[in-house]
């Protein structure tokens, strides 16, 4: 085979008119990780740092006593303990790395300089989410790390953007869109009836300004919410796989409806973040069609198959079409599991089949709440707490979770308020969970740290007498109760869930 039949071959793996989808992924990705590890710098080391409300030391410990490996983490190091400071300066060099792949500067070099970028934020962001237990255990914790363990190989503007790549993150799509909309109708009729989205907005876990609008749209709204998303999630997603307009067509669709639940409720990033690996599908023609013109400096076809290069891009060298193949291979190899969870009658929601959140399976709301719990928290700052009365117990305020029933919730995603969110499946099984139990110690004594996650401290950083805890059922009010009293929720109590402090 001559050298030009082989460079026409070769072209056959370039992407040139996916330029635009590359500059969004890679920034798109790259403002995910650094939001992540800002998250991370805040929280973590109240949550899980040395004295934390579940210590990383204590929980890294137990791992080496039991002989269990856990999760591939820099402070499983014999050499590297973990410390808060170590947490820090990691979320610190994510947090650049982040900010510098949003601003272009690593596409400005050679091929593979994206790589080792990414590669170094999902290793840090992995040795987080490995000590981070029940506070990283959600779904788009490990849909981060997938992306950032494969975007990195797009290239940077040395290169086209390689097709192979661009097709596994449709696959992502699929496994992210088709595989919720499995979890759906396997898991609660609601979803077959189409009565799912009559209870959505008003039970989701963090509600955001718009949601009580939308939860307070006539039924046949909801309705046609609920086929939407079926029609998106189990047909036209698999558009993105099929030639253009069509898989520009249906990643269209599918940002439609991710948009929808960014303007409707507080997902952290996992709705951003499918938006961002939708646009693996959608063109830079379709896109300047959408404009209705070329993007300045994006949209310009490259390789030796496109009519005009764009200035400085060559056709892509041989070893790197060697490597993205190598990569590809081996994600696919990881896929089959995956594939299989899809189809399968006993499909997982959220899970990861290795310890590096190669490949996984994902899906949400596989059942439906119908009904909203809040368990608050009140302090008294009374010598003697049994003789106070109602007015002598103040609420601590959350940043994102209902309490306040004049407030109006407030809209934080794609910033991950992960405290409020474990406050949220307190609420549907209240108990002595864990780190609860310890929430509340801190609370007693007055910890600055702990406070600093909380919306609201009535004492002013005075520790209380004693602490209560109430557990109520909160339903949006009406458009009349709203006029009459300028309440955003109705809420009554349902039982008092114990009381903690010198009696």
């Amino acid at each position: 085979m001559s050298t030009v039949d082989l460079q026409a071959w070769l072209s056959l793996l370039d992407a040139g008119e996916y330029t635009i989808a590359r500059e969004v992924i890679l920034r798109g990705v790259a403002a995910m990780f650094a939001l992540a590890f800002l998250s991370a710098f805040h929280q973590v080391p109240v949550l899980v740092g040395e004295d934390g409300l579940l210590p990383a030391p204590t929980f890294l410990e137990r791992l080496r006593e039991r002989g269990i490996r856990g999760g591939p983490t820099l402070f499983h190091w014999h050499r590297t303990p973990y410390s808060d400071r170590l947490l820090r300066a990691m979320c610190l060099v994510g947090m650049v790395l982040g900010v510098a792949t949003v601003l272009g500067l690593p596409q400005l070099g050679p091929a593979w300089t994206t790589i080792p970028v990414f590669a170094v934020m999902w290793g840090l962001y992995l040795s987080i989410h490995s000590i981070g237990q029940v506070f990283f255990g959600f779904g788009w914790e490990s849909m981060l790390l997938e992306c950032g363990a494969i975007v990195g190989f797009l290239g940077s503007d040395q290169v086209a953007p390689p097709l192979l790549v661009l097709l596994f993150l449709r696959w992502m799509l699929i496994r992210l869109e088709f595989g919720a909309g499995m979890i759906k109708m396997r898991g609660d009729p609601a979803w077959r009836n189409l009565t799912a989205m009559d209870h959505h907005h008003q039970t989701q876990p963090m509600p955001g300004p718009l949601s009580r609008q939308a939860h307070l749209m006539p039924r046949w709204w909801h309705r046609v919410e609920t086929l939407g998303s079926h029609v998106v999630q189990l047909g036209a997603i698999w558009l993105v796989l099929l030639p253009q307009p069509l898989a520009s067509i249906g990643a269209s669709l599918v940002i439609l409806t991710q948009l929808f639940l960014v303007v409707t409720g507080n997902f952290a990033w996992l709705n951003w973040l499918t938006i961002i690996v939708a646009f693996s599908a959608i063109s830079d023609p379709f896109l300047r069609w959408i404009v209705g013109g070329p993007w300045p400096d994006w949209g310009l076809p490259h390789g030796p198959a496109a009519d005009s290069a764009a200035p400085g891009v060559e056709a892509s060298p041989l070893w790197w079409h060697v490597l993205i193949v190598l990569v590809i291979a081996g994600l696919v190899v990881l896929s089959r599991r995956p594939l299989l969870n899809l189809f399968s009658s006993h499909q997982l929601m959220n899970a990861s089949f290795n310890r590096f959140h190669l490949v996984n399976a994902y899906g949400a709301f596989g059942s439906m709440t119908t009904r909203r719990f809040e368990v608050e928290i009140e302090g008294t700052q009374e010598e003697d707490p049994d003789a106070a009365g109602e007015e002598q117990w103040q609420p601590y305020r959350f940043r994102g979770k209902p309490g306040d029933v004049r407030r109006r919730s407030r809209q934080f995603a794609p910033y991950h308020l992960r405290l409020d969110w474990m406050m949220w499946f307190l609420a549907l099984r209240p108990g002595p969970e864990a780190w609860f139990v310890v929430f509340l110690q801190k609370l007693l004594a007055g910890d600055p740290a702990v406070r600093r996650l909380l919306a609201e401290d009535p004492f002013d950083g005075e520790p209380p007498t004693a602490l209560r805890v109430r557990y109520f059922a909160y339903r949006y009010a009406t458009r009349a109760e709203r006029r009459e009293t300028g309440q955003w929720w109705v809420r009554r109590e349902v039982r008092e869930l114990g009381r903690f402090g010198p009696r």
